[in-house]
């Protein structure tokens, strides 16, 4: 080193100080450019290859540095540089390497804790993660105090999400929106929606205080870093059943176009389950954020395997059997023993109409997983049930151990023997759940309304005998049950006459049953629906009122119905009037009209003017050749019926002839 500077110390010196500068006003750039020049005089510099290194990550070329970095391992050494390489792994999304370099460290400093908190976090040890900045906030004193605090409450929001048990309360201040924001999801984490919601409102607040007084930020990036805050707001929204409100938040976000990519696929991701199997071009436009570059570092497993089992079921709903079946087998790929890929893979053969296959894809996976075979074997019967074999989803739901003897599946199984006709088998499942609930919890409220049940459905069917039993422990359990006893004897009568007649005596007297009633009173209530009329008081006891305040009601005159002009009250009248002409039995049609009389047309060697002389319907003395049906007394008294008088004319008056309108062809009518 002291003949590298006696000769060329001076310009090597020269550099040194540009370099110096240039990393003070924060010019990494020209500082690597100095660096080099540095390297190029002495390419063993290891203070030259550390600022080099230095410079590489600050100008994010973390590829570069770790090359650098590997190239000279000898030269540089595993402590000198440890920091740098773990975050340049880590940045690189070489999250596992990352964990190596920081545990392989001999010395853990405080920068070296912050960035293994940030590694375990990402791999999801959240457990190690409180941890390690835990013991950060407690032994460290400087001024990136209020960023551990955030990122351990960050910490706490995860482990309340998607940790197997809820953490305890840290009492760490909320003074900032990102502190108040992961309070908030917390929160949701433990279902107390109203009060996340109004945490974020409050961070929505403290955000916006923050960036008054920034000039630079406008309005755009002050929405642009709340979009994080009314995504979290849609969610519980979409919670809480609010769809249509979390649906217009969503869609504001995404006109946002923020540049945290995981956001993005989040709120697309949401969207999607909102629409569902409707609105599937808007699905399809949607599910494209979640696939951007990038997201895959940004979301937790759990999430990641969200969107992956919405995509699956998007193409399904979109008829992409093939890209379902592939994203599905995926995903089961990842958990083995998760049944909703399953499931997927189910529905998805379900709609080929092959249920056969997808009942077989169930059982063997219900054999490999017991674990997890509940909501499988629940499938499975309704499955069965679709099919219309109710007695094999009977068998299915009894091979549920951990459901069987619920109340609601003992419901659902009587009901279906009960269909099947099979009452034997449903007497069998009351059986047995009444002495799993006899050995677990004798005489709870649960097991009473079983033998209840039992009872009831016993005596419906006619199974007095076997009622008897159940009607026993009710009775003693309470005996003042009148109801119950009399159900007793009614079962006895028919099997031991004897015993039913010494239970009658515990039956109450006839008058201690008897009910005090005014039956006056309850005729004359509201609610009674005849009610008894009073006698009238005779006329000597009417007590008058006097004169000037007599109400006289005066009775609307009833109007005699007008009769037709020369009605003859003497006439029958026609039974069929009130029906319409064309639904009479005499009527023969519309007349079509006499036909002038023309000359020269006809038939050769007769003449138009003798035809009108031997028509003998024209003849006043020419009988009907036959009586109307329903006309006979009207033709016999020679009476004309009141709807076909005519109002007799006027001697010497002329009827004007009013003209026929024309008929319109090509239109059919009566």
């Amino acid at each position: 080193m002291i003949s590298f500077m006696a000769s060329g110390g001076g310009h090597v010196a020269a550099l040194w100080t540009e370099v110096n500068r240039c990393g003070q006003n924060g010019d990494f750039a020209r500082a690597l450019k100095a660096v080099n020049k540095i390297l190029h005089e002495a390419k063993d510099d290891i203070t030259a290859l550390h600022c080099k290194v230095v410079c590489l990550v600050q100008n994010s070329s973390f590829k570069e540095a770790l090359n650098v970095m590997n190239n000279y391992s000898k030269l540089l050494g595993n402590d000198l540089v440890v920091f740098e390489k773990a975050y340049c792994e880590y940045r690189l999304n070489r999250v596992e390497s990352a964990l190596k370099t920081i545990e392989a460290a001999s010395e853990q400093t405080d920068k070296l804790k912050e960035l293994y908190g940030q590694v375990l976090y990402r791999l999801e040890r959240y457990d190690e993660c409180k941890a390690v900045y835990t013991d950060l906030i407690r032994n460290s004193q400087d001024e990136y105090e209020e960023e551990r605090k955030t990122n351990l409450s960050a910490v706490v929001a995860a482990m309340s999400q998607w940790g197997e048990s809820s953490p305890e309360d840290l009492g760490l201040s909320e003074t900032t929106y990102e502190l108040c924001y992961n309070a908030a999801c917390s929160l949701i984490g433990q279902g107390q929606l109203t009060e996340a919601l109004n945490k974020l409102k409050q961070a929505e607040e403290l955000c916006r205080v923050s960036f008054a007084d920034d000039t630079d930020m406008t309005e755009e990036d002050i929405e642009s870093e709340l979009a994080v805050i009314h995504s979290q707001m849609a969610y519980i929204m979409q919670l809480q059943g609010r769809t249509e409100e979390a649906l217009q938040r969503y869609n504001q976000v995404i006109k946002l176009k923020p540049s945290d990519v995981g956001l993005l696929a989040v709120t697309a991701n949401n969207i999607i389950t909102i629409n569902k199997d409707q609105n599937v071009f808007d699905s399809k436009k949607k599910v494209k954020l979640t696939s951007t570059d990038g997201v895959e570092h940004k979301l937790a497993r759990r999430q990641l395997q969200a969107i992956d089992f919405n995509k699956a079921l998007l193409a399904m709903y979109t008829n992409q059997a093939e890209q379902c079946r592939k994203l599905a087998s995926g995903l089961q790929t990842q958990n083995p023993g998760q049944p909703r890929p399953v499931l997927v893979q189910v529905a998805q053969l379900c709609r080929e109409k092959q249920h056969g296959k997808a009942i077989e894809q169930l059982q063997q996976f219900a054999e490999q997983h017991p674990e997890s075979a509940s909501g499988i074997k629940m499938t499975m019967a309704q499955l069965y049930l679709t099919q219309g074999h109710v007695t094999k989803a009977c068998d299915i739901l009894r091979s549920i151990e951990d459901f069987k003897h619920k109340q609601g599946m003992v419901s659902a199984l009587v009901s279906m023997y009960s269909h099947e006709e099979d009452i034997d088998s449903a007497i069998e499942v009351f059986s047995q759940a009444i002495q799993y609930y006899q050995s677990q919890q004798s005489g709870s409220p649960t097991h009473l309304a079983l033998v209840r049940e039992a009872a009831n459905f016993k005596l419906k069917h006619g199974r007095k005998r076997e009622a008897i039993s159940d009607l026993e422990q009710l009775w003693k359990q309470n005996p003042k049950d009148i109801r119950m006893l009399a159900q007793l004897i009614s079962a006895y009568s028919v099997v031991d006459a004897d015993k039913a007649k010494s239970l009658s005596k515990h039956l109450p007297s006839p008058d201690s049953m008897a009910l005090k009633v005014d039956v006056e009173e309850l005729e004359n209530s509201h609610g009674a629906t005849y009610i008894r009329k009073k006698a009238a008081k005779p006329a000597g006891d009417a007590v008058p009122k006097e004169q000037g305040n007599v109400e006289i009601k005066k009775k609307r005159k009833k109007k005699k119905g007008k009769l037709p002009k020369n009605f003859d009250p003497k006439a029958t009248p026609d039974p069929e009037r009130w029906l319409p002409m064309r639904e009479r039995t005499y009527y023969r049609g519309k007349k079509k009209g006499k036909k002038k009389e023309q000359v020269g047309k006809g038939t050769q060697g007769t003449t138009a003017g003798g035809s009108a002389d031997l028509d003998a319907s024209k003849t006043a003395s020419s009988p009907p050749t036959s009586p109307r049906p329903g006309s006979a007394s009207s033709s016999a008294s020679g009476a004309v019926p009141p709807r076909q008088q005519k109002p007799a004319t006027a001697s010497g008056a002329t009827r004007k002839k009013v003209p026929q309108k024309k008929k319109k062809s090509g239109k059919g009518g009566w």
